[in-house]
């Protein structure tokens, strides 16, 4: 295992290549046969938000330590032979392009298959790399599903309408300023910069998956960088359309999100909503989980300040 000095010192050459071609083929949209239901288990990573920085002003994150925090987990993760996958919710560097140069070669310890969401942090930096993001972290596209075991996986972009993830001459960046502007006129809690919303089409997309999902008889599970409920400033802009959304589909079991580093947790009949903790928040302690999916419950086994749970189905 690395020591954080052997971590913290190293700039591995040509990473982001690395990063590229070592990335996630797994991620991209697949049909299954439906084969009924098998329990399972994956794991959870939120919010490294990894730079090679010091702490912020008021000492709530501490960017550089994630690094040998995010080493750490992987060893933990490694050690659990059966997990299917992992997901790492977004956040995954902070302000520096090159940040990626030093935490993508780690998640290359990774023995499992891999799959990321791309969080608000992800884009700060310079517009012109905004291209090169998904390549670098393995996306097969900015929103994606997968199934495993009966279970269909929906990743959401939540970025895709925000004020910081387009360029100024992108459509969508109007829209974004129209959103943010009718929730900042009626008070909204969550009229804040740093949320984003689902396109009008992605949107559409999530109806069509939960729709498709169903009629294989599979259950979703749903993932995002992005809170929906209970009612947060961290909430996506459009959070109201897809709680009621989701609600119209019975055979969503659960929304995971970060985002809100303090995490959060509601539910709405048994309907979970999980915000896991952020990782970058402690100077000392890790943070991650371990989710097993069971015909009538979900359980998640924290690690660090991550709160465990079960939750029925």
């Amino acid at each position: 295992m690395f020591s954080r000095r052997d971590i913290l010192a190293s700039v591995p050459a040509a990473a982001l290549a690395t990063a590229a071609t070592g990335a996630l083929a797994q991620g991209a949209a697949e049909t299954t046969t439906p084969q009924g239901f098998t329990p399972f288990r994956f794991g959870v990573i939120s919010d490294p938000q990894f730079a090679p920085t010091v702490p912020n002003a008021t000492g709530t994150r501490f960017y550089a330590n994630s690094l040998w925090k995010l080493d750490e987990a992987i060893t933990e993760l490694n050690s659990h032979d059966d997990l299917e996958f992992v997901v790492t919710l977004g956040d995954v560097i902070d302000r520096h392009w090159d940040s990626y140069s030093y935490i993508m070669p780690v998640y290359d310890r990774l023995k499992h298959p891999r799959h990321f969401l791309l969080g608000n942090h992800d884009y700060d930096y310079p517009g012109e790399w905004f291209p090169s993001v998904l390549r670098t972290v393995g996306l097969p596209a900015p929103y994606y599903d997968f199934a495993v075991k009966g279970v269909r996986f929906i990743a959401l972009d939540g970025n895709e309408i925000s004020t910081f993830a387009l360029p100024p001459d992108d459509p969508r960046h109007a829209i974004a300023q129209e959103r943010l502007a009718k929730l900042q006129e009626a008070g909204a809690e969550n009229a804040q910069s740093w949320n984003g919303s689902l396109s009008d089409e992605q949107f559409a997309w999530l109806e069509s998956r939960l729709t498709a999902a169903e009629q294989a008889g599979e259950r979703t599970i749903l993932l995002c960088h992005y809170p929906i409920y209970p009612a947060n400033e961290h909430n996506l802009w459009d959070s109201e359309r897809i709680v009621e959304l989701i609600g119209k589909h019975p055979t969503c079991m659960a929304w995971f999100n970060g985002h809100n580093h303090a995490g959060n947790y509601g539910a709405i009949g048994k309907q979970h909503f999980v915000n896991f903790r952020g990782m970058v928040d402690t100077p000392d302690t890790s943070c991650f989980a371990i989710v097993s999916v069971h015909e009538d419950r979900i359980e998640i086994q924290g690690f660090g300040r991550e709160e465990s749970r079960t939750l029925e189905v």
